[in-house]
C-alpha cells in the first residue's frame, strides 16, 4: 500500500486547452499546505466571519430597540449595522471567491476593529452608551475580531489560487 504523503500527479487543463501534470498540494514537497487543511483554513475564517455577523447584528438590533428595550442608541445602531453589513459582504466573497477568502477575513475583520476601537473610544470620553452590556460587549468582541485576524493573517496567501507545476 502506498504512503498517503506520497506525490500525486493530477491533470490540469489550462484555459488555452492544454494540459500539464501539477503535483497535487497534498505533496510532501509542495510548499503549499494539504487541501484538507486549506479547506480547514478557509471554514474557520468563515466561521469567525459567521459569528461576528451575528454579534454586530444582534448588537443593532439591542440598539434598534428591537431585542431589548432601554439600549436604544441611534449612532451605535448605525455604526453596527455598518459593520454588520461589511462583515456579510466578506463572508460572501469568502463563499464566490475561495481564493479570497484570507483578504475578505483580513479586511473585513480589520475593518470591524477600527470601528469597535472607535466605538469604545467614544465610550470611554462619554459620548457612546455607556452601559455594563456596552462595555463587555465591546471587550468580548474585540477579543474575537483580534483572534479572527490571527487566524486570518497566519493562513498562507491564496494557498488555493495556483498549485505548483511538476519541476516547478
Amino acid at each position: 500500500m502506498a504512503d498517503s504523503r506520497e506525490r500525486t500527479r493530477v491533470l490540469a487543463v489550462t484555459t488555452s486547452g492544454h494540459s500539464s501534470a501539477i503535483l497535487d498540494s497534498k505533496d510532501r514537497h509542495s510548499p503549499n499546505i494539504g487541501l484538507d487543511e486549506e479547506a480547514l483554513v478557509m471554514q474557520r475564517i468563515r466561521a469567525f466571519l459567521l459569528v461576528e455577523v451575528v454579534a454586530f447584528a444582534g448588537a443593532a438590533l439591542v440598539h434598534f430597540g428591537l431585542l431589548v428595550h432601554g439600549y436604544e442608541h441611534r449612532q451605535a445602531r448605525v455604526a453596527e449595522s455598518v459593520i454588520t453589513l461589511v462583515l456579510l459582504v466578506g463572508l460572501v466573497l469568502s463563499w464566490l471567491r475561495p481564493t479570497w477568502t484570507r483578504e475578505a477575513g483580513l479586511v473585513a475583520q480589520g475593518f470591524a476593529l477600527l470601528g469597535t476601537l472607535v466605538g469604545s473610544f467614544t465610550i470611554i470620553v462619554g459620548v457612546g452608551p455607556r452601559t455594563a452590556p456596552d462595555v463587555v460587549y465591546h471587550i468580548a468582541i474585540m477579543a474575537v475580531l483580534v483572534w479572527g485576524l490571527l487566524v486570518a493573517m497566519r493562513s498562507p496567501a491564496n494557498s488555493t489560487s495556483q498549485p505548483r507545476e511538476v519541476g516547478s
